[in-house]
């Protein structure tokens, strides 16, 4: 494996550190420069704008910059009709060679005044929909390449997840109907988990969230790394309501932008697969990532606060699965009607910087089943305030094995739905199914 350069290791930690912006103690417009500021530094350009979409006037206002002077950030109105934007808005990453004599332009000769060369363009985006521009100067003629793009749409998923955490804070604190405010809150992060699970060839993958308030703490993701691998995570942060649901948004925000910097590298590593450390790697990329991740959590929860996760690779091809559980449930593997708790790992996020974390993988067989949930799931209470509890989970989860993931699923929460009636429970539901299959099925 090719050693990173300095300057490719002090990216990935910038990198990394464009996630706690997100939850710090900041305003939204110091969020922003913050994060244009981060863009410069980390692509090494001269200038950054962030310009955000005002549907009603069908104009991108400009609300950040850094390394552009006062006259180019008023040059004039930039509108959504304009060409480069509505490519940015359709998904491409935008570049200009030389924004002097490409017609694409508007502002020419404010360019040429500016010294500023080459432009790449990529949208903000919040599920789906685009609410802005993310933009990068140079005063070369400077083609950026895919590194370039992924780390401007890193830092663009990061403003979009800081501008949306910014407006719904703001509707809590200015609305006089907390429920209503709560309520839309419910929305916006039931949108931020996966509607679907991904097609990853060898696996059956099936998801469900159930939650019980508006809002709540529990959360899953899978990042896609090839046909054959995923990664998983599922966590749960301690508390409830609005404040567990900002907790949960924001690591969600810190999970993705770690772990996406390392999909690049797990591809290449594609070709290591049957070399003898090939596993050894893998753990050591999951140690790497659980460390970073309890880090970030530890600058940022409080006293009394904490995050369980359980993150987990896995690769259909070679049928292993590599995990560590940081005070989460533990995953149950069901095999021929044996269930084997995954239960490697350490303390919960959040508490001590220097805790360690052990990595395990476990070799998986046709047919096994993976059922990772959160405690909901288990801490479900009928009338008589009696537990579900996790052995009339397992008793329930080694009944359905033939099914499908998500025939498992349901017939999982049939039977605990008969068992609490219509007793309110007091913990959201969250649960990730996965069966392996042969090959050539998704």
């Amino acid at each position: 494996m090719t050693r990173k350069s300095k300057r490719q290791i002090e990216r990935d930690e910038q990198i990394y550190q464009l996630g706690t912006l997100v939850a710090g103690e900041f305003s939204l417009q110091e969020v922003l420069d913050k994060l244009a500021e981060a863009a410069v530094k980390i692509v090494g350009v001269k200038a950054c704008s962030i310009r955000l979409l005002d549907e009603e006037a069908g104009e991108l206002q400009m609300r950040s910059t850094h390394g552009l002077s006062e006259e180019y950030r008023n040059k004039g109105v930039v509108s959504k009709h304009d060409t480069v934007i509505k490519a940015a808005f359709g998904g491409e990453a935008v570049i200009l060679d030389d924004m002097r004599v490409d017609d694409r332009v508007k502002y020419q000769e404010a360019t040429i005044k500016e010294g500023l060369v080459s432009q790449l363009t990529v949208a903000m985006r919040f599920r789906g929909q685009a609410i802005g521009v993310l933009r990068l100067y140079s005063p070369r003629s400077m083609h950026f390449n895919e590194d370039d793009i992924i780390l401007a749409r890193a830092v663009a998923s990061q403003c979009a997840v800081a501008i949306t955490n910014a407006k719904l804070y703001a509707r809590a604190i200015e609305g006089a109907r907390m429920a209503e405010q709560v309520r839309l809150a419910g929305i916006i992060q039931r949108k931020m988990i996966p509607e679907k699970a991904p097609k990853i060839c060898g696996l059956d993958i099936s998801a469900t969230y159930i939650p019980c308030f508006d809002v709540g703490g529990d959360f899953y993701d899978f990042l896609r790394v090839d046909d054959h691998r995923v990664i998983i995570t599922i966590a749960d942060i301690m508390g409830k309501g609005v404040p567990a649901a900002l907790m949960m948004s924001w690591f969600r925000g810190a999970i993705r932008g770690c772990t996406n910097a390392f999909r690049e590298v797990l591809q290449n590593e594609r070709h290591m697969k049957h070399e003898k450390n090939a596993g050894l790697i893998t753990a050591k990329r999951t140690r790497n990532a659980i460390e970073k991740f309890n880090k970030v959590a530890c600058e940022e929860c409080r006293d009394g606060e904490f995050i369980s996760l359980f993150y987990a690779s896995i690769d259909a091809e070679e049928k292993t699965i590599t995990y560590c559980n940081c005070g989460h449930e533990p995953t149950i593997l069901t095999r021929n009607n044996q269930a084997t708790d995954l239960a490697t790992g350490g303390l919960v996020l959040g508490v001590d910087e220097k805790a360690e974390y052990d990595i395990e993988t476990v070799e998986l067989k046709q047919n096994d089943c993976l059922l990772f949930y959160t405690d909901g799931l288990t801490d479900a209470v009928n009338f008589n305030n009696e537990l579900w509890g996790r052995d009339k989970l397992l008793e329930t989860a080694k009944k359905f094995t033939a099914g499908t993931s998500e025939q498992m699923i349901s017939n999982i929460l049939g039977h605990r739905r008969r068992f609490v009636g219509l007793a309110r429970q007091a913990d959201d539901t969250s649960m990730v199914l996965v069966k392996v299959t042969k090959e050539d099925q998704k």
